[in-house]
Parts: structure tokens; C-alpha cells; sequence
């Protein structure tokens, strides 16, 4: 799983991405970007692929399958980065955080996590005291347990209800995306 992240002039960062199994980081470079105003940090370890950026052009170039999977693609991380403006924008902090940690586990599929709160507050645009005090109320609820730069979803389904709408929102979005069948063979 890996984020990416906008950062402003105080060097503050904020999540405006996150990528998991199903996808595909550096599409903004397929379409002729070459310099990027993001970065992108892997925070929990995982497989992918990786192609040299010429060969990719080329492919993305012939408006073939590979095309049409990664305009899909970004088509879902622009309904996720909508959503999670307003999200940020509308809801509490505890329901954001329920809400990204959830998706970090669908994107990871793993419900440990070793990351701090300091990177959870970067990652929700808030602090770190209000992320401790909401990551406090979810494990006093008995929804998560946390340690020192570790965390664990232990009840997915209350996690799930403590969770604002976007959750399920975003998740339909990307399960849409991933269920596309590409029949790319890697």
C-alpha cells in the first residue's frame, strides 16, 4: 500500500492517493507529464510490477486494453480523490480515520499496519493529538489496537459502521475498477 501526497510550502503533507494491489502508479506520466507535484510513499510492503516508462508510453499510446484499464483506473482515483475532499471537508476526524484505515486494508489486504499516528494525521490532513484521541475512542470501542507505530483492525465489521459513507462510496468504486476484466497477463 502506498500513499501519495500533496505538499504545501510549510512542507506539510496531505494523502491525495492511496494505491494498493490493483494500481497503477505514475499514470499522469503515461499521458505526457514529466514532472510530477506529488509523492508517493510505500508504507506497508507488498508485490508489483514495473515497467520502463518508455515501453509503457508505447502501449498506453495504441488505445488498446491497456488503455482503457488505466483511463478506468484513473477515472476511480478521481472519484476517490472527490470523495475524499469532501470527506475531509464534511466528516470527523474518528470517521475519516475509520474510513482510511478501512481502505488501507482493502488496499493492502492486511489488517496490521505498521505506521505511526504522526503519518495518519499527515495522511488525514489533521493533527497529531486529534488522530491519538480518535484512534483512542475506535480502540476503547474495541474496534482496533495500537502500539508504538503499529495498528490492527480487529473488528472489520463495526469498523465499517463507525466509518462515514465514504467509505462505501469509494470502496464500490475501486471494487468496480478492479473487477474489470483486462485479460492483461502479467
Amino acid at each position: 500500500m502506498a500513499s501519495q501526497t500533496t505538499t504545501f510550502k510549510d512542507g506539510s503533507q496531505v494523502e491525495v492517493g492511496m494505491f494498493g494491489y490493483e494500481s497503477v502508479i505514475g499514470v499522469s506520466a503515461l499521458m505526457g507529464t514529466i514532472t510530477s507535484l506529488n509523492r508517493v510513499y510505500t508504507q506497508i510492503p507488498g508485490h508489483g510490477y514495473s515497467c520502463r516508462m518508455e515501453l509503457g508510453k508505447k502501449e498506453f499510446s495504441l488505445c488498446g486494453t491497456f488503455q482503457a484499464l488505466v483511463l478506468r483506473y484513473v477515472q476511480a482515483q478521481l472519484i476517490q480523490a472527490m470523495q475524499s475532499a469532501g470527506c475531509n471537508a464534511k466528516h470527523p476526524v474518528n470517521e475519516r480515520l475509520a474510513r482510511w484505515l478501512l481502505l488501507c486494508a482493502d488496499r493492502a489486504h492486511s489488517t496490521d499496519f505498521q505506521m505511526s499516528q504522526d503519518y495518519l494525521a499527515q495522511m488525514l490532513g489533521s493533527t497529531r493529538p486529534t488522530v491519538s484521541t480518535a484512534a483512542g475512542v475506535l480502540k476503547a470501542e474495541g474496534l482496533i489496537t495500537y502500539k508504538r507505530g503499529a495498528i490492527k483492525i480487529v473488528d472489520v465489521a463495526r469498523l465499517q459502521a463507525r466509518a462515514c459513507e465514504c467509505y462505501e462510496v469509494i470502496k464500490s468504486h475501486l471494487d468496480n475498477y478492479a473487477a474489470f476484466d483486462s485479460n492483461i497477463v502479467a
